[in-house]
C-alpha cells in the first residue's frame, strides 16, 4: 500500500512538472519580428446565396507582430505589439467594373485620413496562458477602428490543450471548446453563450417570431509552438418562423498566415506589462477586448416629419386593405424609434382626421420611452369623444411585441383616473391582462407595477356587481392566463351569469392541460351535465369544448355521449357533430372517443342519426412545412331556428408553437318572440341581445354589442342597413425582432426582422321579418408584409441584403337561415378570394459619399380563391337556399 502511495505522489508531482514546462499558449520569441498576411472579409445575403451574388467586402493588410515583454517567471506571459500596414479594401468577390462600388477608389478616400491613420497604429494585446487578458489602443480612435483591431487580436486567442472554457474576446465573454491534435487545434466557439453589453428583443410568439443559427468555428495549425496561420469562420442565418423564405445571413472570416521572419526589437524591461505599457506611450489604455458600440448617423437620411410627408398617402383608410398599408406603417416605426418626443408629436398633431388613427398604431407600436410620452400626452381619455384613438393605442399596447414595465404603469395610472368612455375604462382593464401575460412570459412576474395590477385584477370580480365590470376583470384574466386565476374562472364557470360562464369556460380551455386539476375538471362536468342548475346552451356547449380538449378521461366521453338523445334538439345535432369532426380531424381526444364508442349503448343509432342545422367543423386552410394554419367553423342554434352561437378560429402552427390567431364569436338570444317561437329550456327569460367577441393574436379584445333590449333591437331592425359593424381595423405589429450581431472579425451586422399587418375585420346581423330570413356576415380584410433585414455598417462602407414577403387576402364568412318554414334551412359560406403572394430580395452597398449599387429580384404568384369545406349537409342546404328549383 506504501509503495502504491509513494507511486502516485511521484506520478502527480511529474505530471505537475510536466504541465508546468509545456507551452499553455502560442510563445514568441525574443529579438524576432513575425511577418503575416492578414484578410477579413463579410458577406451578407439570402441563405441559400452563393459569394459571388452576395453583397460584402474585404479588409487585407499586413501585419507585423514582435514580443514586448515576458514574465521572466512564466513565459507563458507575454505583451505582443500588433502593427497593421499595406491596409485594401476590396469587393468581397470579383465585380464588373459598374457593379463595383469601390472602383476607383484609394483605401485612404474610403476610410479618411484619420481612420487610416489610427489603423496602422500599433496597439498592445497582454496574452497569459494563452489568453488576452489586455488590450492596449488609444481611447481617442473611433470604435470602428478599434474593434478591428480586436478582432485581429481575438485571433492570436488559443490554448494547446484540447478543454472547454470561458472566454473573453472581441464577441464579448462565450463558452468556447478546444480540441488539439498533432500541429492543429480547432476552437469552436458556442455564439449562444456570448454576453455582451448590446441587447436587442424579440417577438413573445414563437410562431411568428425569428429562429436564428450560428456558428464560429477556427482552425489554427501550429509550428514550433507558435500560430502558423489560422482560418476562423462564423456564419450567423435568421429566419422568420412562419415563412422561412424571408430569411438572410451574414458570414464573417478571417485568415492570418505567416509569411516570414525577420530580426526584431529586442525584449522590454519592467516587472509588469501595465508598466511597460505605460513606459512606452503614456496614451495607451487598457480599453477591454470585448467590442465597444458604434453608433451609426445616417447622413442625408429625412426627419421623422419628412418621411411622414412622403407615406401619408399609404395610410389613408383606403389603402389598409394593400400590401402598401403595412410596408409605410414598418418603415415609418423605425425613423419614429429613432425621433425625439417633439417630432413624434409634430406628425401626430399634423396628421389628418382619416390618417390620425394609423399613425397612433405606429407611434404605440414603437415601444420607445419617447413615443409612448408623446401618446400620453396627445391622448386625452377624459373626452368621450377621442373613444377611437384611445381604443387603438391600447389595441396597439395589447399587440406590443416586446412591452416593459413602464407601458404597464401608463396603462395602471389611466384607470386610475378619470376615463370619459365606459368602453375605454374595460378596454384599458382587459389590455392590461394582455401586458401581464406578456411580461410574465418574459420572467417579469414579480415587477412591482405587475404584482399591483395582477392583485387587482385578481381581486376585481368579486370587488363589483356591476355585470359589464365583472365581465371587464373575467376578460382581462383570460388575457393574462394567469395560474392563480384558474380558480376563479372554476368559481364563475358555474355563474347563473350565462355570459360569466361562457367567459370564465373560454378562458379555462386557453389553459395548458396540466393545469386541468381534477376540481376544475369535476366543476366543468357538473356544469354540462347540469347538475346542480339549468344553463344555456351556449354555456353547456363551452363546457363541452373544455372537456374535450383536456385530455378527457374514458368516462368523461362516455358521459358525453350518453348525453346525447337527451339535450335539447339542436344542442343534439351540435354535440353530434362535434365529436364526428375530432374523429375526422384527427384531435387529441379522438383516441379516447373511438375507444369509448365500441360500447353500442353509447354509440349506436338513436344516439347518432340526430338532425338539426347545428355543426362544427374544422379544415385545413394552408399547409407547408414553415407552417400549418387550420380553421374551425362552430354553429348552435336554438330550438326555434334562430342564431345562439357561432364561432369562427383560425391557428397557425410551426414545428414548437401554437398561435390563436383569430376567433370571431358571434352570439345572440331572446329573440324568439320575434318569430313567436318558444325559447329553449333555461333560456325563457333571456334579455333580447346579440353581440360580438373577438380574439386577435392570443388577444382577447373587448366585446361589441349589436343591440340589447327589445327596444333596442326594435330601433335598429328598422334602421339595419346590412352594413357590417366594425370589431377591429387598424395596423399590427406582428413581428419585431433586432439585435446587434458581434463578429469575430470586429465588424458589427444589425439584423431587423419586423411583421406588419393592416386589418379591418367586421360583422353584422341582419334580420329581415318580412323575408323571414335572417343573415350574419364576418368580413375579415387584410395586407400582410414581412422584411427581413441585415447589415453591416462601418461608417466607411455598408453592405446589406433586404428579404420580403407580402401578401393581400379577404376571408368571409356568411350565415343565412331562411325561417319560411321547418324545418329552416340554414346556408353557411366561408369564402376567400383569390390573392397575390410577392417576394423581394434586395442587395446593397454604398459609400457615405453616396455612391451605391443595388441589385432587386422579384417572384410573384396568385393563389386562387375558394370556398372552405364544411359537412355535406350544409352544401345540401345551400342549394337549397339559393337554387329555388332544387
Amino acid at each position: 500500500m506504501l509503495t502504491f502511495v509513494v507511486f502516485l505522489i511521484c506520478a502527480a508531482s511529474s505530471v505537475s512538472a510536466s504541465a508546468k514546462g509545456a507551452a499553455a499558449g502560442p510563445r514568441l520569441n525574443n529579438n524576432q519580428l513575425y511577418k503575416f498576411s492578414y484578410t477579413t472579409e463579410v458577406l451578407v445575403d439570402r441563405v441559400r446565396g452563393s459569394k459571388e451574388g452576395s453583397a460584402g467586402y474585404k479588409i487585407s493588410s499586413d501585419v507585423n507582430v514582435n514580443l514586448v515583454w515576458r514574465d521572466q517567471t512564466n513565459k507563458d506571459d507575454q505583451l505582443i505589439q500588433l502593427a497593421i500596414s499595406n491596409l485594401r479594401i476590396e469587393p468581397v468577390s470579383p465585380r464588373s467594373e459598374k457593379k463595383n462600388i469601390l472602383h476607383g477608389s484609394t483605401t485612404k478616400s474610403i476610410l479618411g485620413k484619420n481612420k487610416l491613420a489610427a489603423l496602422t497604429k500599433p496597439f498592445l494585446v497582454h496574452l497569459k496562458n494563452g489568453k488576452a487578458k489586455a488590450f492596449y489602443s488609444y481611447r481617442s480612435e473611433p470604435a470602428t477602428v478599434k474593434n478591428l483591431k480586436r478582432g485581429l487580436a481575438s485571433l492570436l486567442q488559443v490554448q494547446l490543450s484540447t478543454g472547454k472554457v470561458v472566454e473573453n474576446d472581441v464577441s464579448g465573454r462565450c463558452t468556447v471548446e478546444y480540441k488539439a491534435v498533432k500541429g492543429q487545434v480547432t476552437r469552436t466557439k458556442n455564439l449562444e453563450t456570448c454576453k455582451t453589453e448590446e441587447t436587442g428583443f424579440t417577438t413573445h410568439s414563437k410562431v411568428l417570431g425569428v429562429s436564428r443559427k450560428a456558428s464560429s468555428v477556427t482552425v489554427f495549425t501550429l509550428e514550433n509552438g507558435f500560430i502558423r496561420s489560422a482560418e476562423a469562420e462564423e456564419t450567423h442565418s435568421l429566419a422568420v418562423n412562419a415563412r422561412r423564405s424571408v430569411a438572410a445571413k451574414v458570414v464573417s472570416k478571417q485568415s492570418l498566415k505567416l509569411v516570414g521572419t525577420e530580426a526584431g526589437p529586442l525584449e522590454a524591461a519592467g516587472k509588469d506589462a501595465a508598466a511597460v505599457v505605460k513606459s512606452m506611450d503614456t496614451k495607451l489604455a487598457a480599453v477591454g477586448i470585448a467590442a465597444e458600440k458604434v453608433k451609426s448617423e445616417c447622413k442625408g437620411c429625412p426627419s421623422l416629419f419628412e418621411h411622414w410627408q412622403a407615406e401619408k398617402k399609404q395610410l389613408e383608410p383606403e389603402s389598409l386593405s394593400k400590401a402598401r398599408a403595412p410596408r409605410s406603417f414598418l418603415a415609418l416605426i423605425q425613423t419614429i424609434r429613432k425621433a425625439p418626443k417633439d417630432e413624434i408629436l409634430k406628425v401626430l398633431k399634423s396628421a389628418s382626421k382619416t390618417s390620425l388613427p394609423q399613425v397612433v398604431d405606429a407611434v404605440t407600436s414603437s415601444q420607445t420611452s419617447e413615443s409612448l410620452d408623446a401618446m400620453l400626452e396627445f391622448l386625452n381619455f377624459t373626452d368621450a369623444k377621442g373613444l377611437v384613438l384611445q381604443e387603438r393605442f391600447l389595441y396597439a399596447c395589447g399587440f406590443a411585441s416586446h412591452p416593459n414595465e413602464r407601458m404597464l404603469q401608463a396603462l395602471l395610472d389611466i384607470s386610475k383616473g378619470k376615463i370619459g368612455s365606459t368602453d375605454i375604462k374595460e378596454s384599458v382593464v382587459i389590455i392590461m391582462g394582455a401586458l401581464v401575460h406578456k411580461l410574465c412570459q418574459k420572467g417579469g412576474c414579480k415587477l412591482p407595477t405587475v404584482e399591483q395590477v395582477k392583485k387587482m385584477i385578481l381581486n376585481g370580480p368579486d370587488s363589483t356587481t356591476v355585470e359589464s365590470e365583472v365581465q371587464m376583470y373575467l376578460l382581462a384574466l383570460k388575457n393574462s392566463l394567469l395560474p392563480e386565476a384558474i380558480p376563479i374562472f372554476t368559481k364563475y364557470a358555474e355563474s347563473e351569469v350565462g355570459a360569466y360562464s361562457t367567459i370564465a369556460l373560454t378562458a379555462l380551455q386557453r389553459y395548458d392541460v396540466n393545469l386541468m386539476t381534477s376540481e376544475v375538471k369535476q366543476t366543468v362536468n357538473r356544469v354540462y351535465h347540469q347538475n346542480r342548475r339549468i344553463y344555456e346552451k351556449n354555456v353547456r356547449a363551452a363546457a363541452a369544448d373544455v372537456i374535450l380538449s383536456s385530455n378527457p378521461t374514458y368516462m368523461e366521453v362516455k358521459n358525453l355521449l350518453l348525453s346525447i338523445g337527451n339535450l335539447p334538439h339542436e344542442m343534439n345535432k351540435y354535440m353530434l357533430s362535434k365529436i364526428q369532426d375530432i374523429l375526422r380531424f384527427q384531435m387529441p381526444a379522438s383516441k379516447v372517443l373511438r375507444h369509448a364508442m365500441k360500447d353500442m349503448i353509447s354509440h349506436n343509432y338513436d344516439r347518432f342519426a340526430k338532425v338539426g342545422s347545428s355543426s362544427a367543423f374544422s379544415g385545413f386552410m394552408a399547409q407547408s412545412s414553415d407552417l400549418t394554419s387550420t380553421y374551425s367553423l362552430d354553429i348552435l342554434y336554438s330550438g326555434s331556428g334562430i342564431l345562439r352561437r357561432s364561432n369562427m378560429n383560425i391557428f397557425g402552427a410551426t414545428n414548437e408553437a401554437m398561435l390563436h390567431g383569430l376567433q370571431v364569436a358571434i352570439e345572440a338570444q331572446g329573440l324568439e318572440s320575434l318569430i313567436a317561437a318558444t325559447p329553449d329550456e333555461g333560456e325563457e327569460d333571456l334579455e333580447s341581445f346579440a353581440g360580438m367577441s373577438a380574439l386577435l393574436f392570443d388577444i382577447q379584445l373587448r366585446p361589441v354589442t349589436f343591440f340589447k333590449g327589445y327596444s333596442d333591437l326594435m330601433s335598429k331592425m328598422f334602421s339595419m342597413t346590412g352594413d357590417p359593424m366594425n370589431v377591429v381595423k387598424g395596423l399590427i405589429l406582428l413581428s419585431d425582432h433586432s439585435e446587434v450581431i458581434q463578429l469575430q472579425s470586429g465588424l458589427k451586422a444589425s439584423a431587423e426582422f419586423q411583421g406588419g399587418l393592416a386589418i379591418d375585420i367586421s360583422g353584422g346581423m341582419e334580420i329581415s321579418l318580412w323575408y323571414r330570413e335572417s343573415k350574419t356576415s364576418v368580413n375579415n380584410r387584410g395586407a400582410l408584409v414581412i422584411t427581413g433585414n441585415v447589415t453591416v455598417d462601418m461608417d466607411f462602407l455598408r453592405a446589406g441584403v433586404e428579404v420580403s414577403f407580402d401578401t393581400e387576402a379577404s376571408l368571409d364568412f356568411i350565415t343565412t337561415v331562411q325561417f319560411s318554414e321547418y324545418p329552416f334551412l340554414v346556408c353557411m359560406q366561408m369564402d376567400k378570394s383569390t390573392f397575390p403572394v410577392s417576394e423581394y430580395l434586395t442587395k446593397y452597398e454604398s459609400l457615405p459619399s453616396g455612391k451605391s449599387v443595388v441589385s432587386r429580384k422579384s417572384k410573384k404568384t396568385l393563389v386562387p380563391g375558394s370556398e372552405f369545406p364544411l359537412h355535406q349537409e350544409n352544401s345540401n342546404m345551400c342549394k337549397r337556399v339559393f337554387d329555388s328549383n332544387w
